[in-house]
């Protein structure tokens, strides 16, 4: 790649501020080429940066960061916004361990005003933020940087609600390229096109101000009135936007990769007294060209080629198995449908949503919505299943006690990247779900650790369970399965010798690491059963009557220990009048920062070494005593 000339000397805005016209188209050319290059290495949100360079390098060059503030949504596409604020010489560490976080952060820099991780945040962050300085007399800004498909959330709508008669400095840029992940739907998505299609009604409205004006006496009259009427004349002379009807002035459509256009639009909504909305249109995966024919294979990735924009490895993982086995029970049963929340391919539904159309539903970045609605379609006798991320669920917690449990319709969750995630850090690991749906009455949470066991538990979950249930299964593929361990069952398995005095108990992709844990411990001349679960919630009665007999149980749990399903399984032996010892391992009072895979499971000691340390200490401490 390139030897970065402009981009290497940049260590603040200020230097930014200094790079002349003429080169800018250099620096962002630079910008792309380090996005590439880093990006390929360490996986991460391409396309979307891509997209943003000629925004961001124009927003530092008007605003003045951070005593003016920035709030990226969801914060995926501020990789430029990094580069440009002294994190270059540590970019190569993007998403590793100790390194650049692939988000904002406050405690990384000064210029991160906000944590960010999740969608449709930014307007009510920025808003409160802006209020706090109003409140202490600071006249600074205060952007919101908002994408199309994040607008399709119903917290950004709250927010442009609440902010519309604000008049203190607070900016709004709306970046559409025209997708969240997969391609948006539905009506904002639809009403933003027609917006697109249609730039001149702002040049009317500015010409009709002008020539209103320019007539003496009245005109200025005339459009005051006009401007505070409530009456349809008003939309003759002022076509409002959605925006305007918020209470923001709406500037645009801005070509997004035109510098000097976005600094004039920057520079004209900091003269604005209220609100204002500057609507950027850009092209996701802009400058590398798989990228832009492929933008949602490039949103989120791994490692790959950069000449052939291939990925380094690929293998068919739990996301694709659901896929391929909800459309084979779709086959057989016109009852079934699947809804996801912008996340068609992240989730395996891609063929779905081709072969069964009439029961697909995308309802774009809305979780809170796709339950209720998934409830609503139950409660006329479909078998909605709503496929979504761990890490997504959380935000629709209320709809799944109220709409979901109380209201007893038939609801069933596929839960994607269930536990550890990864390289994506404290906002998306998939660590909370077993705790959050442990706490509903009547919910069901199964937790396979293979295909096989994928399969079984969710034909059970649409027809032999009520209510609402959860299926969950983790980022990837299969790990490791022993040959002689048999057929994965519903309930429990039982794996090793029953009679032996020590029991692991485990369940989802931790079996696999409790396998490899028991063959260490076999050559060390200690024997363990293990019982995995695979229903999690209800536990099974006959498990629990199992565990109770054993002279020492240790229970490793990928999900945070309160609230989880170790401390039940605690109680029910010790009801059942269980005597030995007992150790729970799980995730503590605490966020998993962002590291690998192998490495959070390493440093929470739930791989196979960690597994194998952790009983042995403890049976060394039990002989000591």
């Amino acid at each position: 790649m390139g030897e970065y000339a402009l981009l290497s000397k940049i260590k603040s805005p200020d230097d930014v501020k200094k790079i002349d016209e003429k080169d800018i188209d250099s620096l962002c050319t630079e910008i792309r080429e380090k996005l590439v290059e880093v990006v390929s290495v360490n996986g991460g949100h391409l396309s979307p940066n891509l997209g943003v360079v000629e925004m961001t390098v124009a927003l530092h060059r008007v605003f003045d960061f951070p005593q003016d503030s920035i709030v990226w949504d969801v914060g995926h596409q501020s990789y430029t916004h990094k580069l440009l604020t002294g994190r270059f010489d540590s970019f190569d560490t993007l998403r590793t361990k100790g390194g650049v976080s692939g988000f904002p952060k406050k405690e990384e820099s000064p210029y991160d005003d906000f944590n960010t991780g999740h969608s449709s945040t930014s307007i009510s962050a920025a808003f409160g933020i802006a209020n706090a300085k109003a409140m202490n007399g600071d006249n600074s800004h205060t952007v919101a940087v908002i994408g199309d498909g994040s607008l399709t959330g119903g917290l950004a709508f709250e927010a442009m609600n609440n902010a519309g008669r604000f008049n203190k400095n607070f900016i709004v840029i709306l970046n559409d390229n025209k997708m969240s992940i997969s391609k948006n739907v539905g009506a904002i998505p639809r009403y933003l096109t027609t917006v697109r299609i249609q730039p001149w009604y702002i040049r009317v409205k500015r010409f009709t101000e002008r020539g209103l004006s320019k007539i003496p006496l009245i005109g200025r009259l005339i459009k005051g009135v006009l401007r505070r009427s409530k009456s349809g004349i008003k939309n003759i002379v002022y076509k409002n936007t959605l925006f305007d009807c918020f209470g923001f002035t709406y500037l645009g459509p801005i070509d997004g990769h035109n510098v000097e256009e976005l600094e004039n639009a920057f520079k004209a909504a900091k003269k604005i007294k209220t609100p204002a909305l500057i609507h950027v249109v850009t092209k996701k995966g802009k400058g590398y060209q798989p990228a832009e024919s492929k933008p949602g294979e490039f949103h989120g990735i791994g490692q790959f080629d950069i000449d052939s924009g291939e990925p380094i490895s690929s293998h068919h993982g739990f996301s694709a198995e659901f896929g391929k086995t909800l459309c084979s029970l779709a086959e057989k049963d016109d009852k079934i449908c699947a809804i996801t929340a912008a996340m068609t391919g992240g989730t395996g539904l891609n063929d779905f949503a081709k072969q069964y159309k009439n029961r697909f539903f995308d309802v774009g970045i809305a979780e809170e919505h796709a339950v209720t609605f998934g409830c609503g379609l139950a409660s006329k006798g479909y078998r909605p299943v709503f496929a979504v991320y761990s890490t997504f669920l959380q935000r629709s917690y209320d709809q799944l006690i109220h709409d979901a449990a109380i209201g007893q319709n038939h609801l069933v969750l596929a839960v994607d990247r269930a536990g550890i995630v990864g390289s994506d850090g404290e906002t998306h690991q998939g660590v909370f779900d077993v705790s959050m749906l442990n706490t509903i009455p009547n919910a069901v949470i199964f937790s396979p650790a293979y295909f096989e066991g994928m399969e079984k538990t969710l034909n059970e979950a649409l027809y032999h369970c009520r209510g609402l249930v959860a299926v969950r299964y983790p980022r990837g593929g299969e790990l490791y399965k022993p040959e002689n361990f048999g057929h994965e069952s519903i309930d429990y398995n039982i794996y090793g010798n029953p009679n032996a005095k020590y029991l692991l108990v485990t369940y989802g992709r931790l079996f696999s690491y409790a396998c490899r844990a028991k063959e260490m411990l076999s050559e060390l001349g200690v024997d363990i059963c293990i019982l995995k679960l695979c229903k999690i919630k209800p536990i099974s009665r006959e498990a629990v009557f199992f565990a109770s007999r054993f002279q020492k149980v240790w229970f490793f749990e990928e999900g945070v220990k309160n609230g989880g399903i170790a401390r039940n399984f605690a109680d029910f032996i010790t009801l059942r009048g269980f005597k030995g010892s007992y150790h729970i391992k799980a995730i503590g009072d605490e966020f998993v920062k962002q590291m690998t895979v192998p490495e959070a499971l390493q440093q929470l000691k739930l791989d196979s070494s960690g597994m194998v340390e952790v009983i042995k200490k403890d049976i060394q401490y039990e002989k000591k005593t």
